[in-house]
């Protein structure tokens, strides 16, 4: 479902187009901070940002980073789930 490369996790459709992806850029030594959540209108009210936040936390936290936020969807998000 997800791709991941480095610093973003993304979904592609079948013609190719980005239709979701998350950025999370290394800030500083260690602190990732997630500056980008985009979901198509398409898939709007599906839960896709949700996963997608979820899936970079894991990521940053596989890596030992510490995550970060200045993406406000972002940073709802950790306020309520973590």
């Amino acid at each position: 479902m997800f791709i991941t490369e480095n610093d973003r996790i993304y979904m592609k459709d079948n013609s190719g187009k980005v239709i979701a992806e998350i950025t999370f850029p290394e800030s500083s030594e260690g602190v990732y901070t997630i500056n980008r959540t985009f979901v198509d209108v398409s898939l709007r009210g599906q839960g896709i940002a949700s996963k997608l936040v979820q899936a970079a936390v894991d990521e940053i936290e596989s890596r030992g980073g510490e995550v970060d936020a200045t993406c406000s969807y972002a940073i709802k998000w950790l306020e309520k789930n973590c």
